[in-house]
């Protein structure tokens, strides 16, 4: 049993504001530990279901160095770092059994949602043959296309949601109710560890019924950009082409995995200030 944990920072107990989430801010060493306390109690869960279970945790969070590996359960492998193949997936492969998104977030756009966006601030939405997919579905989805599912998803109440509209059978644990971009109701982090930890055991009891997300090929997909220049700079890369003079760029993958990479792939050159 192989079983990937990708733990993203946003949608973590307690943490509703960017002082949280961002490493030259002011409460980020608090938000880092309570994101390895949420991913302990997920690693432990899961542990509760397959005792044998190899456990990879990606983290999945701006620089993909947050998760304190000091902290860390110690029975857990953790991917850390970037650039890395399958980004916030790292680890995944055709021969992992389950995948669990910890602390994630809303799509851009949609809300009220706490710290809702989509890989980037300068990504406004992403559509996958028409259908808008936020970090959820975008990687729900490559973890399909290997062939695995997502069972388990914790963040606020709009992105269990958005989860349980692509994969109903999967288990959600909602850790706040959000009110806004930067505000919500919180569970204590104790008592929402232990309800991570509880539905972790379970969804791997449950894994099984869990079909994985799959989009067939090829995929027409339209990312819209914040800025003028990342169009531009997005365009140069071949197959890519602007929409209607906007700020939509487009292109046709042949299935889902070089759709996500070139996602990916326009986030970073979204990311390039001009000059």
């Amino acid at each position: 049993m192989k079983v990937l944990i990708s733990v993203d920072m946003e949608g973590i107990s307690g943490i509703v504001h960017p002082t949280e989430t961002n490493p030259d801010r002011y409460d980020y060493e608090r938000g880092r530990a309570l994101m390895t306390a949420d991913a302990n109690a997920v690693i432990a869960g899961v542990l509760d279901a397959e005792p044998t279970a190899v456990v990879l945790v990606a983290d999945a969070h701006g620089p993909f160095r947050n998760l304190l590996p000091e902290e860390l359960d110690r029975r857990a492998y953790l991917v850390r770092g970037k650039p890395r193949p399958l980004g916030m997936l790292g680890g995944l492969d055709e021969h992992t059994d389950a995948v669990l998104l910890v602390g994630y977030h809303a799509r851009a756009g949609r809300g009220p949602a706490v710290l809702a966006h989509t890989m980037s601030d300068n990504v406004l939405d992403v559509r996958v043959a028409g259908r808008s997919m936020g970090e959820i579905g975008l990687n729900a989805a490559m973890a399909g296309h290997l062939g695995v599912p997502v069972v388990l998803l914790s963040g606020d109440d709009i992105a269990c949601a958005e989860l349980g509209d692509l994969v109903p059978s999967a288990v959600t644990v909602a850790v706040k109710q959000a009110l806004g971009q930067a505000a919500a109701v919180v569970l204590h982090p104790e008592e929402a560890r232990e309800r991570l930890r509880r539905a972790a055991a379970e969804a791997m009891t449950r894994r099984a019924g869990v079909s994985p997300l799959t989009l067939a090929g090829p995929l027409d997909v339209e990312v819209d950009l914040y800025g003028t220049y990342m169009v531009e700079l997005a365009t140069l890369v071949p197959g890519v082409s602007r929409a209607g003079g906007g700020r939509t760029v487009t292109f046709t993958a042949t299935d889902f995995a070089e759709a996500y990479r070139l996602v990916l792939l326009l986030v970073q050159l979204a990311a390039i200030k001009p000059g």
